[in-house]
């Protein structure tokens, strides 16, 4: 009888032991904690344990966020080689792009000087300026075809498919591209309308305010936060852009500037060109990145992306524009009267597409890698270079690379490195924050 007793004892512990070995795999597998009222329930056995295990998981949990606060030192030489490679790939897109910048700026201006040298409006009684104002703007514009392939050539990194799918971040991304796409179109037409109505030293006196309107945009908009250093390269290269302009062969005679309609037309210009950068900007930081719609890495497909988009919706917009205002029949007249003939006029604007094309990649490019301040700064300070290559190229009357170019040549090396000195200060700072925290784990 008693042999009975002592083997149901024993039994029972056993089935007791297994139940609370079962109970902590469930609750080690769900991740989940057994509240006050539950441990009162169990028995006494089990609640020691569950007590016990619980005690445990804290213990790893504190050493987890130990070893997060003070990781070892394999793991900071690791953060380290991918913090330099990491700076090292960034250094590397922003040269690419401000070479696209200064590549796209110089073709353009080369392009557009020998279009209108080759246009004989002069030998034909004609208006000296192109009054094809909806045509050029929709040259800004018309090739964003060429990207595609290069869409689909770069990687795209994996998507995050809970913020990928909505359709509120659709709704918004649609939205963004529709509302840059009419802004680009806005300044590239009233950009065309100011260089028709005064000679190119006013438009560009005007044009160099569309800096000021940046910074102030920026400012508010994308929460940008100025020091010395790139305070000190915004008021070298509104200098720079007065002083360094390039000679333009399509301004006006002197008979048919309108002062009053064109400084309106080129101030409204400057700020929509701002504002563009500026909303540029915002859908990067809070659209394709911040949503981890590119598995929150900055990578070029999304300057294409971007590009692509807003180009597309921005010619549909100058397309309409010039068939509704009857521009279109202007344009077999404009290829007759080219001095190098039709072939040659064509390949003009089909290389003045393409060019407008390079320059906005790198454009965008530096607003994504950098910020939309930056982009604006690179782009103005290429005018002495670009006015060099003109000197060089054509053979205007009174022009010159003059001390004042060369002034604005100079500047303009000290503006970019002002901001780039800026951005090393940046990178710097991550570098020795990182120090710090391997010094504290030598300690």
């Amino acid at each position: 009888m008693e042999l009975d007793i002592v083997k149901a004892h024993f039994s029972s512990s056993i089935l007791i032991k297994s139940k609370i070995i079962l109970l902590y795999k469930i609750s080690k597998e769900s991740e989940t904690n057994l509240d006050f009222k539950t441990l009162q329930s169990l028995g006494p056995e089990k609640k020691k344990f569950m007590e016990m295990s619980e005690a445990s998981k804290q213990t790893t949990r504190h050493e987890e966020s130990e070893h997060l606060q003070n990781p070892e030192p394999d793991q900071i030489l690791s953060q380290r080689r991918s913090l330099i490679v990491t700076q090292r790939k960034w250094w590397l897109s922003v040269s690419l792009c401000l070479f696209l910048v200064v590549l796209g700026d110089s073709l353009v201006m080369l392009l557009l000087n020998f279009f209108y040298v080759q246009d004989n409006r002069e030998d034909s009684d004609q208006d000296l300026q192109y009054t094809g104002t909806w045509t050029q703007a929709l040259i800004q514009n018309a090739a964003f075809p060429i990207l595609i392939p290069l869409f689909f050539i770069f990687r795209s990194p994996k998507q995050n498919p809970e913020t990928n799918n909505t359709r509120f971040l659709s709704f918004r991304i649609l939205f963004l591209y529709t509302s840059l796409g009419v802004l680009v179109a806005a300044h590239s037409k009233l950009f065309a309308l100011g260089k028709l109505y005064a000679n190119y030293g006013v438009f560009t006196l005007i044009a160099a305010i569309q800096l000021i309107f940046m910074a102030i945009f920026t400012a508010i908009i994308n929460r940008f936060k100025f020091n010395r250093w790139i305070i000190i390269s915004i008021l070298l290269t509104i200098v720079i852009y007065v002083f360094g302009s390039p000679e333009f062969g399509g301004e006006p005679d002197e008979n048919e500037e309108f002062y009053n309609i064109q400084a309106w037309l080129t101030f409204a210009g400057s700020v929509a060109f701002a504002l563009s950068l500026c909303f540029f900007q915002l859908g990067f930081e809070k659209l394709l990145v911040k949503t981890k719609r590119y598995g929150n890495k900055k990578v070029f497909r999304m300057v294409l992306e971007m590009q692509i988009c807003v180009s597309f919706v921005a010619s549909v917009v100058c397309l309409v524009g010039l068939i509704a205002s009857g521009e279109y029949k202007e344009l077999k007249g404009d290829s007759q009267r080219f001095k190098k003939g039709h072939t040659y006029y064509v390949l003009s604007l089909v290389g003045l597409a393409l060019s407008w094309q390079v320059w906005a990649v790198g454009l965008i490019g530096l607003v994504l890698y950098v910020s939309g301040v930056f982009g604006d700064v690179v782009h103005m300070c290429t005018s002495p270079l670009v006015a060099l290559i003109v000197v060089l190229a054509f053979d205007f009357m009174d022009d010159d690379f003059s001390w004042p170019r060369i002034g604005a040549l100079i500047g303009t090396t000290l503006a970019l490195g002002s901001y780039f000195y800026s951005m090393h200060k940046k990178n710097k700072k991550e570098m020795m924050e990182l120090d710090r925290r391997e010094n504290s784990v030598e300690v």
